[in-house]
């Protein structure tokens, strides 16, 4: 049985050649538009970073200015901030409210996210400006606080100063 040239004008499909220029044409699309979404993915760690860093700043200016205690809480993805309701304290009992009206000062955009503070623990920022290992500010302590996909932020023990 032959086929007319209107049978095969009925049948409907892609050719091997159009599906070919598809797949490449798709291929130069992804090419061109992964990288930009792997931008997007850095720039929220990045200002995940920056989050950190401002609060942890604010942190120890607000413990300065107001001769209080005040206590950094660095999590996963939050960072929060507590202050002694009188000097001299060994520890935090009221939360400084956030830039949202919130208890969290900083929130990472990434929810897989991991935050590690080494030595671990709640940063103490002294009424000197010095963050210590306890509340009661008898020692110093150099803090690192590592973040994926960012650079890591360190705290001076003696000066307060976050880099």
């Amino acid at each position: 049985m032959r086929r007319t040239c209107s049978d095969r004008r009925a049948q409907r499909g892609f050719t091997l050649t159009e599906l070919i220029i598809i797949m490449v044409l798709v291929g130069i699309l992804a090419v061109s538009v992964m990288p930009r979404l792997q931008a997007t993915v850095a720039l929220r760690d990045d200002s995940w970073r920056d989050g950190v860093v401002t609060s942890l700043r604010y942190a120890q200016k607000t413990a300065v200015s107001h001769r209080r205690l005040v206590c950094a809480t660095v999590a996963d993805t939050t960072v929060t901030l507590t202050i002694a309701s009188a000097n001299p304290a060994t520890s935090c009992n009221q939360s400084l409210a956030g830039p949202t009206g919130g208890a969290a000062f900083a929130t990472a955009d990434n929810p897989a996210m991991l935050t590690t503070v080494t030595p671990a623990g709640v940063l103490f920022f002294q009424p000197d400006g010095r963050v210590t290992t306890t509340g009661a500010g008898t020692t110093a302590s150099n803090r690192t606080i590592s973040l994926t996909g960012a650079s890591a932020i360190t705290v001076r023990g003696e000066t307060g100063h976050v880099e």
